[in-house]
């Protein structure tokens, strides 16, 4: 079908802090470009545990040079929401929300199409910036698709009482390990390795092993589940396997790019189980000439590579090589 809209010099996938940021450098250099999300503005935050807190400090979350100022040692949620709603008030950055991307694809005479849930448009230049929080990391086991199983956590109150088996031991296990604990949950973790992340916040991880200790949260090392069922689960220990009674199970076992997508843009993406992306490190530019990455899909499998901190930079590392250009 033809491109009937206008031509942009930039569109960036993705409404999250880096494609903001990507946004605020295009509109600095007064370039027309277009952020299409697929959600609401910041969506991955939006859909993170309402009482989740950041690792990093407030500063550390800052785009566009605006403070970020917050009174509590490191921002929750709300908090970065907030932030992030005042860059958008502030500099009417050009987003189309709830737009979702369905391909990109490069054409002959140097520019690309974007094909969405709304439409068409070219592009001289695409930044794709879509985080890792859409796809989870399935554990693939029978009874994986019952209702009761969950792979993202939003608060602890829908299982008070209950008995819950939490899968993992990162961050967002944690976290959700203790609130439905402190919300009068039975938790019971199961863990694939010997020991709780060594990623987990340093605030956190002693609540959790102390826990752990003292009985008040039960946890099977070295352990996986192997089938769900209406009201049990089947766990493998280093005992064997054993079957205990469960209300739901929160597989919160990470998440990860959508690789399938990068692939049919024309990225090349490393065999094996990293899954990295191929973008030069100084620019920011995949193999496709004029296709850009930015942010936590940079890592591919590796979601712990990048995060809002780290990866702010890149917004000005794609925008020098665009003008350079």
């Amino acid at each position: 079908m033809a491109v009937t809209t206008p031509e942009y010099d930039l569109i960036i996938i993705g409404g999250g802090p880096i494609g903001m940021a990507c946004a605020l450098e295009a509109q600095l250099n007064e370039l027309n470009y277009l952020v299409i999300e697929k959600g609401a503005l910041v969506n991955s935050i939006f859909n993170y545990p309402l009482y989740m807190t950041f690792f990093s400090t407030a500063e550390r979350l800052e785009i566009g040079n605006v403070p970020f100022t917050c009174i509590a040692p490191k921002p929750g949620r709300q908090e970065a929401l907030e932030y992030y709603r005042n860059i958008q008030k502030h500099f009417s950055l050009n987003i189309n929300l709830f737009e979702n991307v369905i391909s990109v694809n490069k054409q002959k005479p140097g520019y690309f199409v974007v094909h969405t849930s709304k439409g068409w448009y070219n592009a001289k230049n695409v930044v794709i910036a879509t985080g890792f929080y859409d796809i989870p990391i399935y554990i693939d086991v029978p009874g994986e698709k019952l209702p009761k199983v969950r792979h993202y956590y939003k608060e602890a109150h829908e299982y008070a009482f209950q008995k819950v088996v939490v899968v993992g031991a990162n961050n967002s296990s944690v976290d959700a390990a203790l609130e439905c604990w402190r919300k009068g949950a039975d938790v019971t973790m199961v863990i694939r390795k010997d020991q709780i992340n060594d990623r987990v916040k340093y605030w956190v991880k002693p609540d959790i092993e102390n826990r752990i200790a003292e009985g008040s949260i039960k946890a099977y090392f070295y352990s996986s589940i192997t089938e769900i069922r209406e009201k049990e689960v089947d766990i493998f220990t280093t005992d064997g396997t054993i079957t205990i009674e469960n209300d739901f199970v929160l597989a919160l076992t990470g998440y990860r790019p959508d690789i399938d997508f990068l692939r049919a843009s024309g990225i090349n993406v490393s065999e094996g189980l990293t899954c990295t992306p191929q973008y030069n490190p100084d620019t920011m530019e995949t193999n496709v000439p004029g296709l850009y990455l930015a942010g936590v899909v940079c890592g591919g499998m590796e979601t712990h590579k990048w995060f809002i901190e780290n990866s702010r930079v890149h917004a000005s590392m794609i925008l020098a090589d665009i003008i350079s250009k």
